[in-house]
C-alpha cells in the first residue's frame, strides 16, 4: 500500500492521485448503475419545456405587438385641416409676444383653422411665420392654415394700436382717441375719472404717467379706451416687477417710483439704446452728490413740448420739473419707458460721469470733468449754429447761461 504522505504531488484530487474509495463499500466491488431515468418525472420536464416555449412565445407576440405600437405611435399623426378661404368673417387678436402655439389655439378657438398642428406645421414651414405683429386680424372661418397664415404675416392686416418708447401720457390719450373715433379728449378724461379702476399702484397718485408700457396692443370692435389703458398699465407692472426691482431700487438709494422716473429720464434723454446705461449712472451719480440734475427733458415736459434748444428763460422756469433749479428727481416720471430704459435704470454702467452732452446724432460724450463738458457743449451749440444758417426758418441754438460755471453746466444739453 503506498503512503500519499511520502509522495508530494499525489493528493487527492490531483491527476493520478489514487481515488479514495467510498467507506461501505468492499473492495474491488463493482461501481453501482446509475438508477433509470423516472418516466414521470420525464413528463414532467416535458410538460414545463411546453410550458415556457408558450410563454416565450405569447409574451414575445405581445412585445412584438407592442413595438409595432410603439413605432405606429412614432409616426407624426395627420393633421386635420380645412380647405380654401373659409366662409363667415371673424376677428382674432394676437397679443404681444404671443407663440405660434398660442396663435394657433386662438385660430382654433374662433372656428378659424381645424387644428393647431395644421396651423404650426404651415407656419414652421414659412420662413414669414416669425413676422406675424400683435393686433387684431379679421378672418374667415373654416380656412386652410396656409390661407390664414398668408392674412397674418402681412402687418397691413394687424388692426393694432402702436405706442413708441418715451410717449408722454398726453400723446398716448390723443392715439387711442384717434384709433378708436373718439371725441378728443375723451381717453384723457376717461384715465382721470376712472383712476381707481386702471390698477395702478398706489404710490402713482392715480397718474398713469411712466405706466403706458410702449408696446403693440390689439383693437377689436368692443375694444374700449379703458380696455388699452388697463392692458398697458398691467403690462408695466409686470415689467417693472422683473429682476426683483424692489430690492434693486433700494440698492441704488430709490423708491419703486423714483426708479420708473428715473427710467423715463434716461427714455428722454438717451440718444440711442447703447447710451442709456451711462445716462442712468449720470443720473445717480448727481443725485448722489446733491447736484442739480439739469436736464433739457424735465423742463420741455413742464411746457409740454420736445425740443433740443433750452434757453435762458426756460432754465429759470418756475416749475417742479425745472431740474435745473431743483435738486433730487422730479415729482413723477416724464414720459413712457420702453425696457430698455427700465433695464438702464436698474443695472446703470459703472462710471464716475457726471455730465454728458449729445454733441450730434450719434455722438453723446460722458465726463467727470467740467472743463471738457463745457468744451463738449460749445461744439453742441456750433452745430446747431450752422444747422441754422442753412435753414433759417429754424430757430438759433442758445446755451443756458448756467453752462458758463462748473457746477451749474447742464448734465444732459441737448436731450430729448
Amino acid at each position: 500500500m503506498t503512503d500519499q504522505d511520502f509522495l508530494p504531488g499525489l493528493t487527492p484530487g490531483h491527476l493520478g492521485a489514487p481515488v479514495p474509495e467510498p467507506e461501505g463499500r468492499p473492495p474491488g466491488a463493482p461501481h453501482p448503475r446509475p438508477d433509470a431515468p423516472d418516466p414521470h418525472q420525464r413528463r414532467n420536464g416535458l410538460a414545463c419545456g411546453l410550458t415556457a416555449f408558450a410563454l416565450v412565445a405569447v409574451f414575445g407576440g405581445a412585445g412584438l405587438a407592442g413595438w409595432t405600437w410603439v413605432q405606429g405611435q412614432r409616426r407624426p399623426p395627420a393633421a386635420v385641416d380645412y380647405a380654401g378661404q373659409g366662409t363667415d368673417s371673424v376677428q382674432v387678436s394676437v397679443p404681444a409676444g404671443a407663440g405660434l402655439s398660442q396663435i394657433a389655439s386662438a385660430l382654433v378657438r374662433n372656428g378659424v383653422v381645424a387644428s393647431s398642428l395644421a396651423f404650426t406645421r404651415a407656419a414652421k414651414g414659412s420662413t414669414a411665420a416669425g413676422r406675424i405683429q400683435p393686433g387684431t386680424y379679421t378672418l374667415k372661418q373654416k380656412m386652410s392654415a396656409a390661407a390664414a397664415l398668408s392674412i397674418l404675416i402681412d402687418p397691413a392686416n394687424a388692426n393694432g394700436l402702436t405706442i413708441p418708447e418715451g410717449w408722454r401720457g398726453s400723446q398716448i390719450y390723443a392715439a387711442i382717441d384717434k384709433k378708436l373715433n373718439l371725441p378728443e379728449g375723451t381717453t384723457q378724461r376717461t384715465a382721470k375719472e376712472r383712476a381707481a379702476e386702471l390698477g395702478l399702484p398706489e404710490f402713482a397718485n392715480g397718474s398713469p404717467e411712466g405706466y403706458l408700457f410702449p408696446a403693440t396692443y390689439s383693437v377689436t370692435d368692443g375694444t374700449t379706451a379703458i380696455d388699452l389703458l388697463k392692458q398697458m398699465i398691467d403690462r408695466a407692472g409686470k415689467e417693472f416687477s422683473r429682476d426683483g426691482t424692489d430690492i434693486v431700487a433700494k440698492t441704488l438709494g430709490q423708491s419703486l417710483y423714483g426708479l420708473v422716473t428715473v427710467a423715463s429720464m434716461v427714455e428722454g434723454e438717451a440718444d440711442n439704446t447703447e447710451d442709456m446705461g451711462k445716462v442712468a449712472r449720470v443720473i445717480y451719480n448727481r443725485l448722489a452728490k446733491n447736484l442739480p440734475l439739469q436736464l433739457d427733458s424735465t423742463i420741455n415736459y413742464a411746457l409740454g413740448r420736445s425740443t433740443l434748444t433750452t434757453t435762458v428763460a426756460d432754465t429759470k422756469l418756475d416749475s417742479p420739473y425745472n431740474t435745473y433749479l431743483r435738486a433730487g428727481l422730479p415729482p413723477s416720471p416724464i414720459c413712457n419707458p420702453g425696457r430698455h430704459a427700465i433695464m438702464a435704470a436698474l443695472d446703470p454702467a459703472q462710471g464716475d460721469w457726471l455730465y454728458f452732452v449729445t454733441v450730434k446724432p450719434g455722438d453723446t460724450r460722458f465726463t467727470d470733468s467740467a472743463e471738457v463738458h463745457l468744451r463738449n457743449v460749445a461744439e453742441f451749440n456750433a452745430n446747431r449754429a450752422a444747422q441754422a444758417s442753412a435753414a433759417p426758418a429754424a430757430p438759433s441754438a442758445s446755451s443756458p447761461s448756467a453752462a458758463a460755471k462748473p457746477d451749474g453746466a447742464p448734465a444732459g444739453e441737448g436731450g430729448h
